[in-house]
């Protein structure tokens, strides 16, 4: 019998097979996230019924917080991707490399889902002005400034942000134990206290206000992006240094 060469897999082929891996549980990139923003979204309107209902309609523009939740989960969608499915993916001979840019890739996937939902849940509420109760989960008029792709890009990146953070917490974890993540959270507490103290006694808040106000929301999101990328990087030379 004639042996038969099979091609080789090729680095985004397996790259993609990450990708698989990760969304084999799909609790974890789709359906959990889809019942944060529905359960958010529900008891966000439940909430704005009953204002508007004791307000006989009087109660002006209303906006919540419930819209963060889905973007939190991203925090644990991160640590999950890291803790359950990299043991998997060196039982499969993957490198950190493709591990890596596949949960990178599958984590964007689902922040694009969720910022897609975002964008048609803002344009529905536009549509009813605000369900018709004048409240507002996904349209807040800073973020949607320069239009509906901009607002998809926003919630995308921050979306991504919070995976990563998350993603790169459970690497720490997993390389130096709960100390080192604790060492870590601590450290970035205290260099955003430092920021604010430096801000606050060269009385410069509001000039920083004005630089947020002239950035804008697409202008941050643009950074946030940057950041996003120096993030992942730095989550990446954390897990090449993580033993098997």
């Amino acid at each position: 019998m004639t042996a038969i060469d099979l091609p080789a897999a090729t680095p985004s082929s397996r790259i993609l097979n990450v990708v698989r891996l990760q969304f084999i549980n799909t609790q974890t990139f789709v359906w959990v996230p889809a019942l944060v923003l529905g359960g958010s979204w529900l008891i966000t309107m439940a909430i704005y019924w009953i204002i508007n209902a004791a307000s006989d309609g009087a109660a002006g523009p209303m906006f919540g917080g419930g819209s963060q939740a889905p973007l939190w989960y991203f925090l644990a969608i991160g640590i999950q991707a890291m803790t359950m499915s990299f043991p998997f993916s060196q039982a499969m001979s993957l490198t950190r490399r493709e591990f890596s840019l596949g949960s990178l890739a599958a984590a964007s996937v689902s922040a694009a889902g969720m910022a897609l939902v975002f964008v048609l849940l803002g344009l529905l509420e536009q549509a009813t002005d605000g369900y018709g109760v004048n409240g507002w989960f996904a349209y807040l008029d800073w973020v949607w400034v320069a239009g509906p792709l901009a607002a998809w890009f926003i919630y995308f990146v921050a979306s991504l942000l919070f995976f990563i953070l998350g993603f790169w917490c459970a690497t720490i974890y997993k390389r130096w134990g709960t100390a080192a993540v604790t060492t870590a959270l601590l450290a970035i507490a205290l260099v955003l206290l430092g920021f604010v103290a430096v801000v606050t006694l060269n009385e410069a808040w509001p000039g920083v206000w004005t630089w947020i106000l002239d950035t804008g929301a697409l202008g941050l999101a643009f950074w946030g992006a940057l950041l996003a990328v120096v993030l992942a990087a730095g989550s990446y030379a954390t897990l090449r240094r993580m033993p098997a």
